[in-house]
């Protein structure tokens, strides 16, 4: 055992002590939070707009403090923008992280020298955790690679402004850079399929042992580099032992990387944004995400079927039960406030408080009042593969409410890397698994108001085309797994 690795077995341990001080109080923690982050802003533009000085708990916070989206917000972060002081946050952020949104162009989201710590802390703990639970550690000894954007940075009035995770690459601790890679210049690549060449040249022969990234750009670098070599990832790199991952569900594309690599890689998945980080695996043997509940966030929760409605309730963690999906609302030490990420949640484990991500808000198909969510379809798809050797690269749904004969239906638009021998039969298998997790959706194809789902095979590397089509190649960028109209789906090329 190297000093390395020993020194990483014993500061697990202390980080794992820290954890379960606050693990055990996840109630007084939040509070203790909340408390916390209405005291540093309330002498803030927007402290003083809503009334901070006489909020003292949670229900009088949610009276003062409206659900907001960005474009609710974007108000208050223009004038941080602008550089004006002490508006959301005290003083100024140190970076803005910068996003492309729906409705109001580019999304500057703060980052504050309270908020940037935990982005770096939680991901460290991650790994912690993992070298705690298993008492593995000889991966901190070879090299690591983390697939991300550009670290170069611009300016917006005397802000630092770039990508998240191109701001990340500036904390990499010391004791990690020698073992880091791709090397800066290459992280510096704009251009993603560039990118990836350069990193597959830099790295192919190299002692690589740690991988991260999202998987769909993760598996465009494994493919280059087992047609470069002719053979798999996991004899290139044969101590390649930890794959770390977030932004998307792994599931789907298990099979794929297991082919990929040539063997099963442990792996943990990440819940980071630019918003906060806020969950990580921090058990091989339990299911879902443990929610940092000390990270300077404070949570709030909203039924997602009580989500459109004029007031809906604010859930906090003690009132929050197991299989909901709630929509998650943050207010954080980057100066977001009532704040609406977009994303759902579900809670699969309450001691300690453990979440899968179920979706998007904004991600369903209900053009018949079905309200698919992003977990159901994934959790389908996954069923329906179990014991065929289908291998799915990539897929999204969306409705076809207009077909030119039959009923309506939901289409799936799948690029398979080993395709389904009988096509319409794998259709069944997952309208089946789908109809049995949403009651609404079975109730439409039992009355007869919307068929049996159809595939469309897209052609090879026909997601990355049309990810590339709009600017969005690489990096931290994510396909919609599904959607509510026909925005994605008129694009793809089909076989």
């Amino acid at each position: 055992m190297s000093i390395k690795s020993f020194g990483a077995k014993i500061f697990a341990s202390i980080i794992h002590k820290k954890t379960q001080k606050w693990l055990k109080n996840p109630v007084e923690t939040q509070a203790k939070v909340l408390a916390d982050l209405v005291e540093q802003a309330k002498h803030t533009a927007f402290g003083q707009d809503h009334n901070f000085t006489a909020i003292t708990d949670a229900k009088m916070f949610a009276q003062q403090v409206p659900i907001r989206d960005y474009e609710g917000l974007k108000p208050y972060v223009d004038r941080v923008v602008k550089g004006e002081e002490d508006v959301l946050w005290k003083g100024k952020p140190l970076y803005f992280a910068k996003t492309s949104g729906t409705t109001s162009g580019a999304k500057y989201i703060p980052l504050t020298k309270e908020s940037m710590p935990y982005h770096i802390e939680a991901a460290r703990n991650a790994i912690l955790a993992y070298v705690h639970e298993t008492g593995i550690a000889d991966f901190v000894d070879g090299k690591m690679i983390f697939l991300q954007g550009s670290p170069v940075l611009e300016q917006k009035n005397g802000i630092n402004l770039g990508r998240l995770s191109g701001i990340v690459a500036h904390y990499v601790p010391a004791y990690l850079q020698k073992n880091r890679l791709p090397s800066w210049e290459t992280n510096c690549i704009e251009d993603w399929e560039t990118k990836v060449d350069a990193i597959v040249e830099e790295t192919v022969h190299e002692n690589m042992t740690v991988i991260s990234g999202i998987p769909s750009w993760v598996q465009m670098y494994f493919e280059r580099l087992k047609a470069r070599e002719g053979k798999g990832v996991g004899e290139i790199f044969k101590k390649f032992n930890l794959f770390i991952y977030g932004g998307v569900n792994y599931e789907p594309y298990r099979a794929k990387f297991e082919q990929l690599i040539g063997r099963k890689v442990p792996s943990i998945e990440l819940f980071p944004a630019s918003e906060g980080f806020f969950a990580y695996q921090d058990s091989q043997r339990e299911k879902g995400l443990l929610l940092l509940l000390n990270a300077g966030i404070f949570y709030e929760f909203i039924k997602v079927e009580e989500f459109f409605e004029a007031n809906p309730r604010r859930y906090t963690i003690g009132e929050v039960e197991l299989g909901v999906n709630y929509v998650l609302i943050i207010s954080t030490n980057a100066g977001l406030w009532g704040y609406n990420i977009g994303d759902t949640v579900q809670f699969v484990s309450l001691k300690p408080h453990r979440i899968v991500v179920s979706g998007r808000i904004k991600h369903f198909i209900s053009a018949f009042g079905e309200h698919v969510i992003g977990k159901e379809v994934e959790t389908a798809l996954q069923q329906a593969m179990e014991g065929t050797g289908v291998q799915v690269n990539e897929f999204t749904v969306a409705p076809q409410i207009t077909p030119t004969d039959g009923l309506p239906y939901h289409e799936w638009f799948i690029e398979f890397g080993q395709a389904p021998e009988n096509m319409e039969a794998f259709a069944l298998r997952i309208d089946e698994a789908l109809r049995k997790q949403n009651v609404y959706y079975d109730d439409l194809i039992v009355g007869k108001v919307l068929r049996t789902l159809v595939i469309r095979s897209v052609e090879k590397d026909g997601f990355q085309a049309y990810m590339k089509s709009i600017g969005k190649l690489g990096g931290q960028n994510k396909l919609p797994r599904l959607s509510n109209d026909r925005t994605i789906a008129d694009q793809l090329k089909i076989e």
